[in-house]
């Protein structure tokens, strides 16, 4: 039996990049806009809907793209009209990427953001934020899987990072 080995170059997400750091925009303490980014994981619009229902009388933008790519210009530019933004749901690699990645275009474009990202996931999450000078950003972990769950169930892990988010919205 003969073996052919192949030996690849790949690209590492978390590489080491410029050590430019980036700042994180305040949250506003009375915002009433809230952008809800879903990259259409299955369970991200549960997690997203669930979320907003706990956030009072604010008005919320939608805004869906696709969970293994990047947001186009427009959706960035929609999901900018809000005072703040909820991106979900990195449960896997390329989706975890994207929603961290756009997290950090829309901070750069001085909206304020909130990553919901599974905790399978969440390390590779933060590594991948600091290696773009975001190491403080905001990450809020879901327990996993959520994939293949009832709507129930996804809504009861979702309820357990309610407080979470609440803290870090300075919602009473």
């Amino acid at each position: 039996m003969q073996i052919k080995i192949i030996e690849k170059d790949t690209l590492n997400p978390v590489g080491d990049m410029d050590k430019v750091k980036l700042e994180l925009n305040p949250i506003p303490h009375d915002f009433e806009c809230v952008s809800l980014v879903d990259n259409t994981k299955p369970g991200a619009d549960i997690i997203l809907l669930s979320l907003a229902e706990n956030l009072g009388n604010r008005k919320f933008i939608n805004i869906k793209k696709p969970a293994g790519a990047p947001a186009t210009v427009k959706q960035l530019e929609t999901a900018a009209k809000g005072e703040i933004a909820l991106l979900a749901l990195g449960d896997c690699g390329s989706c975890s990427s994207w929603v961290i990645l756009d997290a950090i275009r829309l901070e750069r474009m001085g909206i304020p953001t909130i990553s919901i990202c599974s905790e399978k996931f969440l390390k590779f999450a933060s590594e991948l934020a600091k290696s773009h000078g975001a190491e403080n950003l905001r990450i809020i972990c879901v327990e996993h899987p959520i994939a293949g769950l009832s709507n129930s169930e996804i809504q009861t892990k979702t309820f357990h990072i309610i407080p979470m988010l609440k803290y870090i919205l300075q919602i009473p």
